[in-house]
């Protein structure tokens, strides 16, 4: 085809593969796009400056490739679990534009997350869990203990998990910091951590002071095996004490800019 110069390009274009299981831009979403696939269309259908909206956005890819050539962009998508990943691979990505754009319509305030809570419980978890940098579960399994995982390097080699699970109810007790040990112990991870809405109880903080302790192998740093933290209190920015985690959903090869990039809107 490259030997055809001067002819038009058609509307079937054989040259750009579809992703497969090997392909290192994958992400796991079902519907997602070759990059090189939205990279053509933006550059042939707009400038260097110019706005790219994609109201369906998915997991990012046209995002991604307008902010590779220099387009501003605006996108859409129902699910926080699809908002929360374009902002991880953003991050990733392009780590140069983190706090250039706004992300609209996810909660602020613990007014916000009570809302969310009472419009989708599935997405109020997936919500929680992305505010530690956690990875949510694709799919609501129901009360099973885990609402997502967070991983982290421990030696250069092996990768540990924190099981996270997210309770949005005010019926909260230490049983639930036990279950969670529980599931622990069942998934071979290392820690647990109890996201809740309402106050913390005395009698949870007492079962998770009772939970146990890991020590990091590499840093010899001691952890509580189950921690707790309020919505409140992330919100406020106040972190639970986990070893540093890997972004989650990818560790996507970050993009050198040839010159300045435009932020999103």
């Amino acid at each position: 085809m490259d030997e055809q110069t001067g002819r038009l390009i058609g509307d079937v274009w054989a040259d750009i593969n579809p992703l497969n299981s090997q392909a290192t831009e994958r992400l796991h979403y079902p519907t997602q796009k070759p990059l090189t696939l939205l990279e053509r269309i933006i550059t042939a259908s707009s400038n260097p400056g110019d706005v790219v909206l994609d109201p369906f956005c998915g997991c990012g890819t046209a995002v991604d490739a307008a902010q590779r050539l220099h387009r501003q962009w605006i996108g859409i998508d129902v699910t926080f679990l699809a908002v929360d990943l374009i902002d991880t691979r953003m991050r990733d990505t392009y780590p140069e534009i983190a706090g250039t754009y706004e992300i609209v319509g996810i909660p602020k305030d613990i007014e916000g997350a009570a809302a969310l809570f009472g419009r989708n419980p599935f997405d109020f978890e997936r919500w929680a869990v992305s505010l530690v940098d956690g990875t949510p579960n694709e799919k609501q399994v129901g009360d099973k203990g885990s609402d997502g995982v967070i991983r982290f390097p421990i030696d250069g080699k092996a990768v540990g998990k924190v099981i996270v699970s997210v309770k949005g109810g005010k019926q909260l007790n230490p049983a639930m910091v036990r279950d969670l040990a529980g599931t622990l112990e069942a998934q071979r991870a290392e820690l647990g951590l109890l996201i809740v809405m309402d106050e913390i109880t005395r009698g949870m903080i007492d079962a998770a002071a009772h939970s146990g302790t890991w020590t990091n192998p590499t840093t010899q740093k001691l952890y509580r095996k189950v921690q707790i933290v309020s919505i409140r209190d992330l919100l406020a920015g106040k972190t639970p004490d986990l070893p540093s985690a890997f972004l989650p959903y990818l560790q996507a090869q970050r993009f050198a800019p040839d010159h300045p990039t435009l932020p999103g809107l």
